[in-house]
């Protein structure tokens, strides 16, 4: 059984236990469920279903006591993820060829590097002084290294960007916005693959 396979069994998770929140099991089931059978259609099956390694970033579920542990689950939705971007990248190549490919690849990757070109503490729009919204120096910091990636290739992983969480403040950064770009930054490094 690959990771994929096994990331798409259900009841392959941890339960929280006490007062800690998990996952939604119901609908983790069956989300999984949906993806196994979209990874397992045939290629015109699969142009049909609307679930894509952009879809399944997106994905969310509610918490609730005693769903599966976050962790575990947000781990294997990242392999999921994964393996639908490297099948689309797949598909994407065998119909209009690496130049093209490539071509939308370059194309997302130097509008990210616009965005975080801007001056420090400018890069997003900021929510309003009685709001909160991601703090400025932390997504600042990320988006120096995701910078350093796209213009010189500094080592930078799906799983670090994944990974990154801000802490909010008053008057920061709105958080759609720096989602969008990290949720884009992920297609730039999985694009490349």
């Amino acid at each position: 059984m690959t990771s994929t396979e096994s990331s798409l069994s259900t009841s392959a998770f941890p339960e929280v236990h006490g007062r800690v929140r998990g996952y939604d099991r119901a609908a983790v089931d069956a989300f999984l469920r949906r993806a196994r059978e979209a990874f397992e259609s045939s290629d015109a099956d699969a142009d049909a279903d609307d679930l894509d390694s952009a879809t399944i970033r997106a994905t969310a579920f509610p918490l609730v006591r005693g769903g599966y542990a976050v962790a575990a689950v947000d781990a294997a939705i990242g392999r999921i993820e994964d393996a639908f971007a490297a099948r689309e990248r797949e598909r994407a190549l065998s119909r209009a060829g690496a130049r093209a490919w490539v071509g939308r690849s370059r194309n997302l990757a130097q509008e990210i590097l616009d965005r975080l070109s801007r001056p420090g503490r400018r890069r997003f729009d900021r929510v309003g002084l009685l709001s909160y919204g991601y703090r400025i120096d932390e997504v600042d910091l990320v988006a120096d290294r995701i910078t350093r990636y796209l213009e010189s290739g500094e080592p930078l992983t799906v799983e670090q960007v994944r990974s990154v969480a801000f802490r909010m403040q008053r008057g920061g950064y709105r958080e759609a916005q720096v989602d969008a770009v990290l949720d884009g930054v992920v297609s730039v490094i999985l694009a490349i693959g």
